[in-house]
């Protein structure tokens, strides 16, 4: 297959190619978590309280996966970009490789430390039973879902946005059928509850990895997964980890600031930890599609620079800009106007939805300016510069906004502590704005 496309169509219509499958895919998995997490509040909020918190460790398994990917990604387009297939080949077995080991160990280390976890939030023993439950089968798969973004990575990197689509669908579609299914016990099918919102997911997931499966065994691509590749390469080996560890980190670092405030308002209120668990849920109907966009980005940035067309890397980033500010107002002006009936679609608890609504009015605020920190960071671990995206995301998960959120609850509450996601993201996005700029002027830094 001949990737030069990436390099010598037209941006527009090259970057809607690129990344319209995978909004389209982003979309449905953010159907999927509103889906999944509005059945999970049909049995209780106490089953709701126990998804939230778990969904911390579940995020940082998805990051280990994401992020692991994002640097097989990023070093296969660069090598495709300069011609050296073969290096391609090797950099795509040895990401396989190093996944499937770190969904071994993922696998053990979360269920033997899923119940010490959950204890530090709560002493509830429903909360507890119903999240020991659902993590115990959830977490079983974290090999799969290690695989199938290895698979996802290489598809995107060659420009088979399609494949991925059609498999982050076909699981995701799989999983919002089961899941009433296993969790009430309709027609045939056993009552499990929570038990079952999680095996529907694992299910889903096992879906994706045979679809996967099937597309590159029938049509194969230029980029080959084989053991004559499993080669000593010490120097790629280092580069799939420089990339991969700060794109992990980038992804992990929400899992921590919602365990910190989870921590931080657990002790004022329940309904604070629901609102948070309920607010990361409905964000990722902006973001999951605006990342959407970034994955379309990212192998065209790579492979441009790669080929040392540095010009064009600079349009495909400020159209990507664009287009995420688009999705952002929109998400910005639904949140202001339409949140007492998003937050009541998860609970019917007055207070939480008082709570809520409040907190959502407050967050959205920086909804817009926060496009300028997840495109710079999607760029710049394109251009294989995983450290600069590192410190943007280490700022906007951390360093800014923990501060800010303990800060705020002592002095004036906990109702004020969502004032600091806005305020982090001013902040951030001006110190984004500055490296990605940096970033730009060094068309001969090697990746």
């Amino acid at each position: 297959m001949n990737e030069d496309f990436m390099k010598e169509k037209p941006i527009l219509p090259l970057l809607t190619t690129m990344a319209l499958p995978m909004v389209i895919s982003m979309l449905v998995n953010s159907l999927y978590n509103i889906i999944d997490s509005l059945f999970v509040a049909k049995i209780s909020e106490d089953a709701m309280t126990a998804l939230s918190l778990v969904y911390p460790v579940q995020n940082f398994i998805n990051a280990v996966a994401i992020g692991f990917g994002v640097g097989i990604n990023a070093l296969i387009s660069f090598h495709l970009g300069a011609k050296e297939g073969e290096k391609a080949n090797i950099a795509a077995t040895h990401g396989f490789f190093f996944s499937i080991l770190h969904g071994v160990i993922l696998t053990i280390g979360s269920i033997a430390l899923i119940p010490t976890f959950l204890s530090r939030f709560t002493t509830d023993s429903n909360v507890l039973k119903s999240g020991v439950e659902y993590a115990n089968i959830v977490f079983v798969f974290s090999i799969i879902i290690m695989m199938n973004l290895t698979f996802e990575k290489v598809f995107q990197s060659v420009g088979r946005m399609n494949v991925s689509m059609i498999g982050l669908m076909l699981g995701c579609i799989a999983n919002i059928i089961l899941d009433p299914l296993l969790i009430f016990g309709i027609g045939f099918f056993p009552k499990m509850g929570m038990r079952g919102a999680a095996l529907a997911t694992g299910i889903g997931q096992l879906l994706t990895l045979i679809f996967y499966l099937f597309a590159y065994f029938l049509r194969p691509i230029s980029v080959r997964i084989s053991r004559k590749y499993l080669i000593r390469d010490k120097h790629l080996d280092l580069k799939l980890y420089g990339i991969g560890i700060p794109a992990i980190l980038n992804l992990a670092l929400p899992s921590l600031l919602i365990s910190f405030l989870n921590g931080l308002l657990a002790a004022y209120d329940q309904c604070y930890v629901v609102v948070v668990g309920i607010y990361y849920k409905l964000q990722t109907f902006l973001y999951l599609p605006a990342n959407g966009i970034i994955q379309g980005m990212r192998p065209l940035v790579g492979f441009n620079y790669g080929a040392g067309e540095i010009k064009r890397v600079k349009k495909i980033y400020h159209l990507t800009l664009c287009m995420n500010g688009v999705i952002m107002l929109l998400g910005m002006i639904i949140c202001f106007t339409a949140s007492p009936y998003l937050i009541g679609m998860f609970t019917d608890n007055a207070t939480t939805i008082s709570v809520g609504s409040n907190a959502l009015r407050i967050i959205c605020c920086g909804f817009l300016i926060s496009t300028v920190s997840i495109t710079a960071s999607g760029a710049l671990e394109g251009l294989s510069k995983g450290g600069q995206s590192l410190i943007i995301s280490l700022l906007r998960y951390i360093l800014f906004i923990i501060p800010l959120a303990f800060v705020l609850c002592k002095a004036f509450g906990p109702q004020c502590v969502f004032h600091a996601f806005w305020i982090t993201e001013i902040l951030t996005a001006a110190i984004a704005a500055l490296l990605m700029k940096s970033s730009l002027r060094l068309p001969g830094t090697q990746a």
